[in-house]
């Protein structure tokens, strides 16, 4: 005897949703994944390490979780998987994280010690000079060298190397006018010899322009005057 359609998705209702409860007790009874500790960093350098191994450990999470979202998408329980994925890609980082906020502390912990190292350094050194200065005995005074004797004076050396000077700047003075004199003697020479080359070509132009003004004037008349009427020759004779 054949089941009844009705009753045939019954029993798959029922079927699902137990299927269902099983798989949420499942999930629920799921122990919640332990936080693991950092690992310890001893050094600036082994700080460094761990900060470049969490950049690239992060791209490889975000690639992971890309991966587990694309073939979540292809099962039944679409929610679920999607759900625990990003669970996973939530731990992960978070762990990631943890490793740089150790790393980072130690690093600036480590500058901060060695500030006050090099400071305890300079003030222990200060302190050392200090000491040496004062069981130091003081220095000797210094010395004060006599000056030197004046020189006798030499006003007539003087004298004489001033008026030299004198002689010989009135002489370039000199020497220095004769070429300014010169100079503009070949400047006005210069000067005239253009003007007058300019009047030559003004002249020239000023004929070339009268010539061609008779030529026009000439022409005109000759297209004014009327040509003479020739006269009739005679009749011959009968």
């Amino acid at each position: 005897m054949k089941a009844h359609p009705f009753m045939r998705r019954a029993v798959l209702g029922v079927q699902g949703a137990l299927l269902c409860t099983l798989l949420a007790a499942c999930a629920a009874k799921r122990p919640a994944p332990r936080e693991v500790p950092p690992p310890p960093v001893a050094s600036v350098a082994q700080a460094d390490q761990q900060l470049a191994a969490v950049a690239r450990e992060r791209a490889i999470i975000e690639s992971r979780f890309a991966e587990r979202e694309r073939v979540c998408y292809d099962k039944f329980f679409v929610n679920r998987c999607l759900d625990e994925a990003k669970e996973q890609h939530r731990t992960a980082l978070a762990a990631q994280r943890a490793i740089e906020v150790q790393a980072e502390r130690f690093k600036r912990q480590a500058a901060v010690d060695e500030r006050d190292r090099k400071l305890l350094e300079a003030d222990k050194r200060y302190r050392e000079e200090e000491a040496r200065m004062a069981t130091e005995p003081p220095p000797p005074p210094k010395t004060v060298e006599a000056a030197p004797p004046p020189r006798a004076p030499t006003v007539p050396g003087r004298v004489a190397e001033r008026d030299a000077r004198l002689k010989a700047a009135q002489a370039k003075e000199a020497a220095d006018a004769s070429k300014r004199a010169q100079s503009v003697r070949d400047f006005e020479r210069r000067k005239a010899e253009s003007e007058e080359r300019q009047r030559e070509v003004a002249r020239k132009k000023a004929e070339r322009a009268a010539k061609a003004k008779k030529a026009e004037e000439d022409k005109a008349k000759a297209a004014r005057t009327p040509n003479p009427t020739p006269a009739p020759a005679p009749a011959p004779a009968q």
